[in-house]
């Protein structure tokens, strides 16, 4: 740690010099022509780790033709592989399409859309998985989509998809994630408002469409580093629905599931965390401490449009982090409870088996020479500038017009954990929020247990989920629904905590 803190202070420096020659369109370019492996060795470690291996690390096909055609192509299919069932391919309601997106060279953005299995009434949630870079189809099989996949690579129901309840969503995006691809490298997105844009865009075609659905709520969820993507997405339909730009999104909330929102607070509780969790002794806790004041001094030259001070905070904040599992190497980080198990921390590899067979991809209308990345390192190091930037403060505004947030986290989780999200969740200032501080902390009961701890009021909600990892609907999938369900019927707090919320406005 000693002989790293000269490396990280010049990096905290460096901006101050550069930060007037780079412009942040070549900032990583020239970044990389200095320092060709700058970013790319941690960023492709980071990946391993999530046992996330692609064979390309992003889907950019140049040389390939741009197709003139219309904005979205969608098509209704059936997985091949899905057990036998009298449902037909039109009742299925099952949809994979392609949306060329708008402000792009060429980039194509892949997406699945499932009808609910109650009803065509029932809200539409777009669901965003993080890494950045990640494909959606990780939370679509593992977590809570229609589906799971078994070993030998048939689809079984999940008895507690999401779909049981809304109208679902899964987008692969950024550009280059997923079975999202473009021909020019220029597509690949640096920050939040080229991701929200082009969600935004891709909205707009999906309810043109869709137009039986525009009345619907809409609700936006996601995990992990889409608690970047989700409240600029969020404040981007809000911002379109107000300047009345093309067909209104009836945006009710949004919610994120172990997110990164607020660098600035979240990393600071990483050892306190970890000190409550058994993982650091006291002595290693102060060590790793004295890297937190130059932490913070990085993320305030970054703010929240920094450039190359913002890459550097990257270098210097993670190393509390890495300090932190230094000392736990076996530890699951994403669920302190496990261990890595050899070289991986979870098994997803059916997934890339099962997209990439060729039956498969027949249905989905995914070209031959395309291959599925589950996470990309390209993307990830695009994002780098935009990781410490604090996406907190959009969200007021959202609340103090009604549209809820629901902020929950499991409890074992160390990377996105429950204790740093509690924190700028409670931090945060907005017309109710010392009237969220002094609320009670509820029970969040299903089928009569306890699965979570609750506070709510008015349009925010923060609940801890026992018993889970990082990714609470793949540990507790019961629970999760049951989250969703009440979240978007305005039940989610139970009477007691109406009454309480009631009271407070008399």
């Amino acid at each position: 740690m000693k002989m790293e803190m000269p490396t990280l202070l010049s990096l905290v420096l460096l901006p101050l010099l550069l930060c007037s020659t780079l412009s942040s369109a070549n900032m990583i370019e020239d970044l990389q022509l200095a320092r060709p492996n700058f970013p790319s060795v941690h960023a492709e470690k980071m990946i391993r780790e999530l046992n996330l291996s692609p064979k390309e690390d992003v889907n950019v096909i140049e040389g390939r033709d741009s197709v003139a055609g219309p904005r979205i192509v969608e098509r209704r299919f059936r997985f091949p592989n899905l057990a036998e069932t009298a449902v037909s391919e039109e009742d299925l309601g099952h949809h994979a399409g392609y949306y060329k997106i708008a402000n792009s060279h060429d980039a194509r953005m892949f997406y699945f859309f499932f009808e609910s299995r109650k009803s065509k009434n029932d809200p539409i949630v777009i669901w965003l998985t993080g890494g950045p870079g990640c494909s959606s189809e990780l939370a679509m099989f593992y977590e809570n989509g229609p589906f799971t996949i078994a070993d030998n690579m048939s689809l079984l129901w999940n008895e507690y998809g999401w779909d049981q309840a809304s109208n679902l969503l899964y987008v692969d995006q950024p550009t280059g994630t997923g079975f999202s691809y473009s021909s020019d490298r220029r597509d690949i997105r640096h920050n939040e408002d080229g991701v929200s844009n082009d969600l935004y865009d891709f909205l707009q075609a999906f309810f043109e469409e869709h137009p039986q659905l525009q009345g619907n709520d809409f609700y936006i969820t996601g995990e992990s580093y889409a608690g970047h993507y989700i409240p600029a997405f969020a404040a981007r339909v809000h911002r379109g629905n107000k300047a009345k730009e093309g067909i209104h999104i009836n945006l009710k909330g949004f919610a994120i599931g172990n997110g990164l929102t607020d660098p600035a607070i979240q990393y600071k509780a990483y050892t306190d965390y970890a000190l409550d969790m058994g993982l650091l002794k006291k002595s290693d806790y102060n060590r790793i401490n004295k890297v937190i004041p130059v932490c913070e001094m990085a993320i305030k030259l970054c703010g929240t449009d920094g450039t190359v001070s913002c890459m550097a905070s990257y270098f210097v904040c993670n190393a509390i982090f890495n300090g932190i599992m230094a000392l736990n190497g076996g530890t699951n980080y994403y669920d302190i409870r496990k261990k890595c198990e050899g070289s991986l921390c979870y098994d997803f590899s059916n997934l890339e088996k099962f997209l990439n067979q060729k039956s498969v991809r027949d249905a989905l209308g995914v070209a031959a020479d395309l291959d599925f990345v589950s996470c990309s390192s390209t993307v990830y190091q695009a994002m780098l500038i935009d990781w410490m930037r604090n996406l907190e403060v959009g969200i007021p505004a959202l609340l103090e017009d009604g549209i809820k947030l629901l902020v929950y986290a499991g409890e074992y989780d160390l990377i996105c954990n429950w204790l740093g999200n509690s924190r700028w969740v409670h931090a945060m200032e907005w017309s109710g929020q010392k009237d969220f501080v002094a609320s009670l902390e509820m029970p969040f009961t299903v089928d009569g247990s306890e699965a979570g701890a609750l506070k709510s009021y008015g349009s925010l909600a923060f609940l801890k989920v026992h018993d889970a990892g990082h990714m609470v609907p793949m540990d507790q999938p019961k629970a999760a629904l049951e989250m969703l369900k009440r979240w978007t019927q305005g039940t989610l707090s139970g009477p007691i905590a109406d009454l309480e919320t009631l009271a407070a406005d008399m």
